[in-house]
């Protein structure tokens, strides 16, 4: 996430107008929030890690090679998400994962005499709603706007707005994918900068 784009397309109101004083009071309260974030991003990224303009990573577990991360724009992770890179994941752009999130790459296999390990790559499409506490197993694909219920386990690739619960994750529903929304539009922090009306691009 740069700041100079936040500059660029900030919200103007007239100088000294109540809206002005109200933007400038949230830009103030939440500009710790906002540092925390940038500098969460610029780590990742001088690690080796890809992250598209918007996305929050702030304070979220990453574990092992960096470079084998790659996110894309207006994507939010939460703090608590646990993401193991022993093998590639790629996150599409304005994607949501919610708190607790597991993002496993790497697993034992069971019938290894020797409890050998192995790893595959994870994809997740864009649009796309992991919820809380949800498991993402080794190897799976998210379609684009697919979502993943609250405490879901997932095994096998989930096609594109399918909607999966329950452990093994199984269809419950399926989800309209003609979709056009940012899961970090309400931010605080970007919204005091941005404003609520704001269309979040490059």
């Amino acid at each position: 996430m740069r700041l100079d784009y936040l500059w660029r397309n900030r919200e103007r109101p007239n100088l000294f107008s109540k809206r002005w004083f109200v933007v400038w009071v949230k830009r103030s309260l939440t500009s710790v929030t906002l540092l925390e974030i940038c500098f969460a991003v610029w780590k990742c990224k001088f690690r080796g890690g890809k992250v598209g303009s918007l996305s929050i990573i702030n304070r979220t577990p990453l574990s092992g090679k960096l470079s084998n991360l790659n996110i894309g724009e207006s994507t939010y992770i939460a703090k608590t998400v646990n993401i193991a890179l022993h093998e590639k994941v790629t996150i599409g752009s304005f994607v949501s994962i919610n708190d607790g999130v597991q993002i496993l790459t790497a697993s034992h296999d069971l019938n290894s005499k020797t409890w050998n390990t192995y790893a595959k790559e994870i994809k997740i499409g864009d649009f796309a709603w992991i919820a809380s506490n949800a498991i993402l197993l080794p190897g799976v694909t998210i379609g684009r706007g697919a979502v993943i219920g609250a405490g879901a386990v997932v095994r096998k690739d989930v096609p594109d707005g399918h909607v999966m619960s329950g452990n093994p994750a199984l269809k419950v529903a399926e989800r309209c994918t003609a979709l056009e929304y940012s899961p970090v539009k309400f931010f605080s922090p970007y919204e005091a900068w941005l404003g609520s009306g704001k269309t979040y691009e490059n």
